[in-house]
């Protein structure tokens, strides 16, 4: 097999040397099937040659060949063609004919060119020198040598990890106390104000002019921000978590905690335009499909879903339900007592259901008179054996996680009837802080379990950003539950990342810490159908590549052998396009080139 090349420009033309071998088997086609026909014969034959070579080639490249000849082999279907709605057969055979396609950008030569090289046993890139395989040994000294390449390993991963500060620092904590100072003058607060969680979802700030005294924001985060307001669109952040932001914007520390509720402008002219369509519908999961009843979601037979308060202390920028939260701390949110009662009414009815999430919105933010009383209405079902709390608090305003309301978590345990757990959605390293570490322990020591779903966004996304994460959240108390793929939705672009870079953290990242320390799972939301597991490839099929380079998959729904269910196609954003945005915030690319051949 040939050696890897430099990497090429990504264009016709560098494809064409790239596949100058499989451009001269299409070229002589004479119609379309004939094409499809030889690509795959080409691709079979490829991994035949790999496995009938496969004494002499290493394993790694016989698993690319292998991934590389799954993917095409799906790409190259006609039935694929149908789904996606473009045909990578057609692109490729017209380029073999000299057919000019100026539809067709750098995003989609990347992605072929990386597939020939692969499929050719060609992947352009290799383990760092240091961490080469050395010559086989045995016992005693194979086990030193290998003691050895995990201590080289640990230290690089080490190094990675320290260089995302946390909240828990002296220095942070230092920071963070001048800039607490600064948002009490913007709010006309007292430190002794500061702790009251009453007083921290009563001054929620909501104003641009308010966040702008409280929050050193850059011009564009202000543009945003107020943009937002005249356009109506829920917005807040609580003074707690506005001090977590530093003085000078554009620092790289706080990046993450701005862009989880700083609104993009562009995100904000998207939303506004959806709403103002004839047809608006921005339910990207499909709640109102899967409703059965106000108040309540199902998509699994054991669990529900119940939603009895409609907003937030803070809202997120790529929040799921934004398309029914009106304002942060919106009068009116807490549906009527008579609603409350008809669905737990409705849960009651189905003893299926063993587990009720709550959630909504943050059901924690309300009174502690209406959390017990909701909270002890759903205990009251028979059937339920686990109630889970889905929450932010802990870490936008921790100072609500109080003895009282602790102490009342805990009374709901049943041991060996009943549990209790706290789902919440820590972010970045920067958010876990003395605050959230003690409202965890106040859980904790009521045998309040809490688990953290994490949403994998862009702006987390650096080599070893979660596994930092990670292993904050264990020593804090917080067990990693999930890792999100963020939703497909077109206002929320700039946050997504692509499914190839989520399966490379897992597979190259997470996989180097101890097990309590990775044993989230990770998955794509699937609209109408629920979690599709990432990490099992049984559930999911590369169809496509568009254009522009985006990967259009094919996810199959949960329950495919169960009963029948249609699947769910959704479009990527291109990897090509997400490493030119890495490179401009200062990462190399060649940390993350393998990340090609995750499909």
């Amino acid at each position: 097999m040939r050696k890897p090349s430099d990497t090429p420009p990504w264009n016709v033309e560098s494809f064409r040397r790239e596949a100058s071998e499989l451009l001269l088997l299409l070229a002589v086609c004479p119609d379309l099937n004939m094409a499809r026909r030889r690509l795959f014969m080409a691709v079979t034959h490829h991994q035949f040659d790999t496995y009938l070579a496969s004494a002499e080639e290493s394993s790694d490249e016989i698993v690319i060949v292998r991934d590389c000849a799954r993917a095409l082999r799906g790409i190259f279907k006609e039935r694929s063609d149908a789904r996606a709605g473009f045909s990578v057969t057609q692109a490729l055979w017209d380029i073999a004919r000299g057919v000019s396609r100026a539809d067709l950008g750098p995003g989609f030569f990347a992605e072929m060119i990386h597939l020939v090289q692969g499929i050719e046993g060609r992947a352009p890139f290799r383990a760092p020198g240091d961490l080469q395989p050395g010559n086989r040994l045995a016992g005693r000294e194979a086990a030193l040598a290998r003691s050895a390449e995990l201590d080289r390993i640990a230290e690089r991963m080490t190094m990675c990890m320290q260089s995302y500060p946390d909240g828990l620092s002296e220095e942070a904590r230092s920071r963070r106390a001048l800039r607490r100072e600064r948002v009490l003058a913007a709010l006309g607060g007292s430190p002794h104000e500061w702790d009251d969680w009453h007083w921290q979802v009563g001054n929620v700030i909501r104003s641009p002019g308010i966040l702008a005294r409280a929050v050193q924001l850059a011009p564009s985060e202000l543009a945003g921000v107020e943009q937002a307001a005249r356009g109506g669109l829920p917005f807040g952040i609580t003074p707690y978590y506005a001090s977590l932001m530093d003085e000078e914007p554009g620092g790289g520390r706080d990046t993450a905690i701005r862009a989880q509720v700083l609104p993009p402008e562009d995100y904000v002219s998207d939303m506004v335009a959806s709403r103002a369509g004839p047809a608006c519908s921005l339910d990207f999961m499909r709640e109102g499909d899967t409703s059965p009843i106000d108040l309540v979601t199902r998509r699994y037979p054991g669990i529900a879903i119940l939603k009895p308060f409609n907003t937030c202390p803070q809202i997120c920028v790529y929040c799921q339900r934004n398309w029914e939260i009106d304002q942060a701390m919106a009068p009116g949110a807490l549906a009527a007592t008579e609603k409350i009662e008809e669905a737990c009414c409705w849960l009651e009815a189905h003893p299926a259901i063993r587990e009720v999430l709550v959630t909504g919105g943050d059901p924690l933010a309300l009174p502690d008179e209406d959390v017990e009383r909701i909270l002890g209405r759903v205990a009251a079902i028979p059937h339920v054996e686990l109630i889970r709390i889905g929450s932010r608090v802990p870490v936008t305003v921790p100072m609500r996680i109080t003895a009282r309301l602790a102490s009342f978590l805990g009374s709901l345990r049943r041991p060996g009837r009943r549990e209790i757990c706290l789902s919440t959605h820590v972010q970045h390293p920067y958010e876990v802080t003395p605050d959230l570490v003690a409202a965890v322990a106040r859980l904790r020591s009521q045998g309040v379990t809490v688990f953290n779903q994490l949403v994998y966004t862009f702006f987390v996304s650096r080599r070893f950003e979660a596994a930092r994460l990670r292993q904050l959240l264990r020593l804090a108390g917080i067990d990693p539950y999930y890792t999100f793929a963020p939703k497909g939705k077109s206002e929320t672009r700039a946050y997504r990342v692509p499914l190839a870079r989520i399966l490379q953290e897992q597979k190259e990242e997470a996989r180097l810490l101890p097990g309590t320390r990775r044993t989230d799972e990770a998955v794509y939301n699937v609209p109408g159908l629920g979690k599709n597991y990432l990490r099992a490839v049984q559930h999911r099929d590369l169809i496509s590549v568009l254009p522009d380079g985006s990967r259009v998959y094919e996810f199959h729904p949960w329950e495919k052998n169960i009963v029948p269910r249609d699947s769910y196609v959704g479009t990527d954003v291109p990897i090509l396009e997400y490493l030119e945005r890495l490179t401009a915030a200062g990462e190399n690319p060649e940390e993350y080139s393998s990340i090609w051949y995750y499909f």
